[in-house]
């Protein structure tokens, strides 16, 4: 101990000298190993985070690995799975690309099911509304009818068609004659059409002979025919949208058989479904899908239409008929907004002032409402919307289609991006295009 003690620093530092360093030595390395460590320890616990098993640490249980690796395969698979529905999607046919008013959108492959009826248990399904023959009729006689109801058909074709038939149905449930229907002249066709110019009067007369007389004209007895027109006496109005076959019984009824002739306008969806006999809906069919016939040159026109239509296809898929609700009548009683120069739009206020003066009002409070049904889907669609829908849906550019419309609100320049994106378009005003087919 004394020696130990008695030695001097120089000797002390000498003999401890070797150890200091050596010690010195493997600290440093300690420390570099450990900053290497420090470096690379954010991607392996990266690693460890996801894959367990790629640790060399001793802590990692069995157990684990054993989770680890059992969902690894389904990551996997789920990621295989995934590969055609991603790349579906990178070539779905509405992912178009936008060049100015033009869209450029990838060529798709017709799906063979496009065409097909997704209804196909429709095709078992039988009428059971047509006449029944050898039927007893319960018309009463001709001295015991209620009187005489006359209406206007008014708007396009299909709402013309739906007159009728409710006409008729009326008819039915006041035990009343019906004059046969007056086709209203349209602000849009402007036409003289009269009832008889496209439908078979006779065979209309005579398939509903035994549920509704109905007769061609105003009886003679009548003074002044044009008075049924005009008069507000002969006319019953506010007859509210969709009534119930109980409303005509209480409130119609009673001035027919006063009046002997009654005129009912408006007439536009004044009739329910739900509020009226089983019956009476069943009429309602046999007026639309078997009393309305058209004339045989009608017919004929349409069989050859179609027929044309067809062997332009040049394959066994069929053509697409198109009804674009876009004309100026349609926009301007939607009084939504659509794209469109100052002019125009000013040019659409005063045509909407001059029809529909009540609704027009001032114009102030129209352009919240023309964005409000925007947004809830309840405006026309432009032919640009209707064409990106079509392709959404499928149809590819070749498609076959046959314009059934009025004059296009706008023109060519409406219906250019609709044409872009099918071309081949056929219009029904365009006789020469039609002749050439």
């Amino acid at each position: 101990m004394g020696t130990r003690a008695s030695s001097s620093p120089m000797k002390r530092e000498e003999d401890t000298t070797p150890l200091v360093l050596k010690n010195q030595a493997d600290d440093d390395e300690d420390d570099h190993d450990r900053h290497s460590r420090d470096r690379d320890r954010p991607f392996c616990l990266g690693l460890q985070s996801l894959f367990p098993y790629f640790s060399d640490e001793t802590r990692v249980s069995l157990q684990h690995s054993k989770i680890s690796l059992a969902v690894l395969p389904l990551i996997l698979i789920a990621g295989l799975i995934s590969i055609p529905s991603i790349w579906n999607r990178l070539n779905a046919p509405y992912l178009c690309r936008k060049d100015g008013i033009v869209l450029h959108c990838p060529r798709v492959k017709e799906a063979p099911s496009l065409w097909e009826n997704p209804y196909s248990a429709t095709t078992s399904w039988k009428p059971c509304a047509e006449r029944r023959d050898g039927g007893i009729s319960d018309l009463p006689p001709e001295n015991e009818t209620t009187g005489y109801i006359f209406i206007h058909a008014e708007g396009g074709l299909n709402q013309q068609r739906i007159a009728i038939c409710n006409a008729v149905a009326v008819a039915k449930i006041m035990n009343a004659t019906l004059i046969l229907p007056l086709l209203k002249q349209d602000q849009i066709w402007k036409d003289q059409t009269k009832f008889e110019d496209i439908f078979d009067v006779d065979h209309f007369i005579d398939y509903l002979k035994d549920d509704v007389r109905i007769v061609r004209d105003i009886p003679d007895w009548f003074p002044d025919k044009s008075e049924l027109f005009t008069s507000i006496r002969r006319t019953v109005k506010n007859i509210p949208k969709y009534a119930s076959a109980q409303f005509y019984i209480d409130n119609v009824l009673p001035r027919i058989k006063e009046k002997k002739i009654m005129a009912l306008k408006p007439f536009v969806d004044r009739l329910g479904y739900d509020n009226v006999p089983p019956e009476i809906n069943r009429l309602r069919c046999r007026v639309n899908y078997h009393a309305l016939k058209f004339l045989p040159e009608i017919e004929q026109m349409a069989d050859q239409l179609a027929s044309r239509m067809r062997n332009r296809t040049g394959s066994s898929n069929p053509y697409m008929a198109l009804h674009l609700r876009f004309e100026k009548g349609m926009v301007g009683l939607s009084f939504c907004d659509f794209v469109g120069t100052r002019e125009e739009k000013a040019r659409m206020a005063e045509y909407r002032k001059k029809e529909w003066p009540r609704r027009y009002k001032n114009g102030s409070h129209l352009w919240q409402l023309a964005l409000q049904k925007r947004k809830e889907g309840r405006c026309p669609l432009e032919p640009g919307e209707v064409a990106v829908i079509l392709r959404a849906m499928g149809y590819p550019k070749e498609t076959q289609i046959y314009v059934a419309s009025g004059q296009v609100y706008g023109g060519q320049n409406r219906m250019a991006p609709l044409r872009h994106m099918f071309p081949n378009l056929v219009r029904f005003h365009l006789p020469v295009e039609i002749l050439s087919m």
